[in-house]
Formats: structure tokens, sequence, C-alpha cells
């Protein structure tokens, strides 16, 4: 029994565990790393100016950031209304980089609470299209003051 002892411990230590020194699974293939991706990511996603007077330029810097593995490519930027502009600096943001997205939105004579969005068109397959929202209140310009 002795003798057997050795023998048996190193059959023990050669079975197979589930995957080999290259990754490799049962099955013989090599696990693959995911593919190189951009990831958008908008910072902040909204803004709320609060109150604000009619006939007023109002204006946010945002950043686009790309968390991803691969170039970014920021493919168009639309608003949702004339009284909305948006300027990008960039139309590609590199892995781990960012670029400033500056928007304004004009009170022009509008009054109450004003929405409006920002679609940012990209590459990034799990945010193809992101709706960015601003905001405000808007209140008739005091004529005491």
């Amino acid at each position: 029994m002795r003798r057997a002892l050795p023998f048996l411990i190193a059959l023990g230590l050669a079975v197979p565990t589930g995957a080999d020194e290259a990754g490799r699974t049962g099955e013989g293939a090599p696990a693959e790393a995911p593919a190189p991706a951009p990831r958008l990511a908008v910072e902040p996603e909204s803004f709320d100016f609060g109150r604000a007077v009619q006939h007023k330029t109002l204006s946010k810097e945002f950043s686009l950031r790309n968390y991803g593995t691969a170039d970014l490519v920021i493919e168009g930027v639309s608003t949702t209304c004339g009284c909305t502009a948006a300027l990008l600096d960039s139309k590609v943001v590199k892995p781990g980089g960012s670029t400033p997205l500056r928007v304004s939105l004009e009170t022009r004579n509008y009054t109450g609470k004003l929405e409006r969005r920002v679609l940012i068109r990209s590459n990034d397959k799990g945010a193809a299209r992101f709706e960015l929202k601003i905001a405000a209140t808007v209140v008739p310009v005091d004529p005491k003051k």
C-alpha cells in the first residue's frame, strides 16, 4: 500500500480542474477577451438652471467622457428647439479622455417651466443615442427693478 500511495497522489494532481494554463475550458477553445469598445458618459446627465428671467441666455458646460477601450466618435449633436444650442470641442474622444460640450438656452419671452433636450449620437453601442435634459423656470422681468 505504501508504494501505491505516491502513485494515487500523482494521479490526483493530473485530473483536470476545468481550465488549463491557456485559459481553455474542457472544450479546447480559448477564452475570448471582449472586443475594444467605446463607452459614453455625460456629466452631469441633466441640469436645471432654476429660476431665470425672460430674455436671458443661460449657459452650462457638460463633460463627455469615454470610459471604454476604443475611440468614442460623436456622430452628431442636435437640439429640440432653436432656443437651445450645443457646441462640441472634439468629435473623437480617446479611451479615458473627455471633451466639453457647451450648451446654451435662451429664455426669450417664455414663462413657466422650460424643458429642452440635447441629443448626442455616438458609436457607443450601449448609448448610441443619449438625451441630455436641461430645464429652467422662466419668470417675467420685474418692471420695478
